[in-house]
């Protein structure tokens, strides 16, 4: 693997008891214990590990700005890997839809996606897909697995957006219009195609069981997402699912912790004090430690600030920053990131000690974003 070889000096870097001035030395890719040929000088600047982005779908505007303006979405992907870098992000799970939503949410953009990323050649930064499953597109499961086989995405979790309260009611869902427009269908066979899925519902969980079986012996790791109620995680517990993804209610957070499941929360969240939507607070959540990883969500710089916005809230920088490192890498199974230790991986995020603005990232040992007096040393 091609990376830096050398060893950082002089900055306070994030252990198991916080911060302490230590060097870290990195050669092709991984931390090392040995002192590198060249040693950087960062006194004034805070190392911490890189950020883990178990969800985020700041993406989109990247690869369809607006309806029709981007045709292929490799043309996104850089500019993608250049805001996660900017942002201190190394490992990023771009959350894309496969949902009867249509346009870049349906299933031929999601194909398109998992060729973009499958086909991106020279990325610093880690992209990887996680698979947001409209779970009511039953007749799409065989085309699901073999996505997900084709393309070896390592994550998928199951949504149920479809109105069915308006359905059932026989009344006209809200944004139905647009919704049509981006699914390329009219209104009318839009909402005729809505009841067709909502009609379908008792046939759901048994064909989910059994696509969930198959992503199992794939060892793709999965999620549930906005439960609500324990009675709803438990359903998908009983399938495989092993975290849950955005719960809505405190009991639903409990009832995944007493499943031994992970727990995931939205940063922005933390930074509104609160869901948008009106759930349950993700700050409460982490205060009651119910919380294993924080998520972008819809927007990228959130991570660093959540995480930095909880310490100067009291928490220890140690236990905050695990909730946007170490904590969305372990549920996903990636055991080589995450933490400032020896034979992981060189991923690192440089802010500076006073501003903690990022200052530069490291993405397994090369450098993905720097800016300013950093940039300087680093070349001296």
């Amino acid at each position: 693997m091609v990376g830096l070889n050398l060893t950082l000096m002089g900055a306070e870097v994030l252990g198991p008891e916080g911060l302490a001035p230590r060097p870290v030395s990195m050669a092709e890719g991984v931390i090392t214990q040995d002192q590198g040929p060249r040693c950087i000088d960062l006194s004034g600047y805070i190392i911490l590990p890189g950020l883990v982005d178990f969800h985020g779908d700041g993406f989109e505007r990247h690869v369809a700005p607006r309806r029709g303006a981007v045709v292929d979405p490799r043309e996104g992907i850089r500019p993608i890997e250049a805001e996660l870098a900017a942002n201190g992000i190394t490992t990023a799970m771009l959350a894309q839809f496969y949902s009867w939503e249509g346009g870049m949410r349906g299933p031929d953009f999601a194909a398109a996606m998992a060729r973009a990323l499958q086909d991106a050649q020279g990325l610093i930064c880690d992209l990887r897909l996680q698979l947001r499953v409209e779970m009511n597109m039953v007749d799409h499961y065989a085309a699901i697995l073999d996505l997900v086989r084709d393309h070896q995405i390592a994550c998928v979790v199951f949504n149920d957006h479809l109105p069915h309260e308006a359905l059932a009611a026989g009344k006209r869902p809200p944004r139905l219009t647009g919704q049509a427009l981006k699914a390329g269908r009219s209104p009318e066979a839009h909402l005729a195609f809505l009841h067709s899925l909502h009609d379908r519902k008792p046939e759901v969980m048994p064909a989910l069981r059994d696509l969930a079986g198959q992503l199992s012996e794939l060892g793709v790791v999965m999620g549930s997402h906005d439960d609500a109620t324990p009675a709803t995680h438990a359903q998908f517990s009983e399938i495989g699912v092993s975290l849950a993804e955005f719960p809505e209610t405190v009991e639903a957070a409990k009832a995944a912790r007493a499943e031994g499941h992970g727990v995931v929360m939205g940063a922005p969240n933390v930074l509104r004090g609160g869901s948008h939507a009106g759930k349950v607070s993700a700050r409460l959540l982490v205060e009651a430690g119910l919380v294993d990883a924080l998520a972008s969500d819809y927007h990228y710089p959130a991570l660093l600030r959540a995480a930095l916005t909880l310490w100067q809230g009291g928490m220890g920088l140690t236990e905050a920053w695990a909730l946007v490192s170490s904590g969305p890498a372990r549920l996903l199974g990636l055991e080589d990131r995450g933490v400032i230790a020896t034979a992981k991986r060189a991923d690192f995020v440089i802010l500076d000690a006073k501003s903690h603005a990022v200052a530069a990232t490291i993405a397994g040992g090369q450098i993905a974003y720097a800016r300013g007096d950093i940039v300087q040393r680093l070349l001296s």
